[in-house]
């Protein structure tokens, strides 16, 4: 499976941005897929997971952030609005299995290669 993610870019606090990640080469239905973030000398952190029709969350993005997919398309999008600066880092799409695993970043598959949010206070 291959991961293409986009739609990074420079927004000012409280604004919003648009992830978006197109997968191809695989079973897109049967793929836990979620969002990750990595800000400079920290480490990857969920941000979150879709799986069927549920969606996971991390604390930190929870009323904020809303991650949609569509397997028809085989497509995942992550709608991040109220961005705040803390938000900054590199956003990574990624594919595995078993959610617990995946929220967890112990059972990814396929990384997509990063797109770059920074939010501006």
């Amino acid at each position: 499976v291959q991961l293409q993610a986009s739609g990074g870019g420079l927004v000012q606090a409280g604004g919003s941005l648009r992830l978006s990640c197109a997968a191809s080469g695989g079973t897109f239905s049967t793929y836990v897929m979620a969002w990750f973030r990595q800000a400079p000398g920290k480490e990857r952190e969920f941000v979150a997971a879709s799986w069927r029709t549920l969606a996971y969350y991390a604390d930190s993005v929870k009323g904020r952030f809303t991650i949609s997919r569509d397997n028809a398309r085989n497509t995942v999008s992550l709608q991040m609005n109220s961005l705040k600066p803390e938000d900054t880092a590199v956003y990574y799409c990624s594919a595995g299995r078993g959610v617990d695993a995946v929220v967890a970043n112990t059972a990814i598959d396929y990384w997509g290669q990063g797109t770059q949010v920074t939010v501006s206070s």
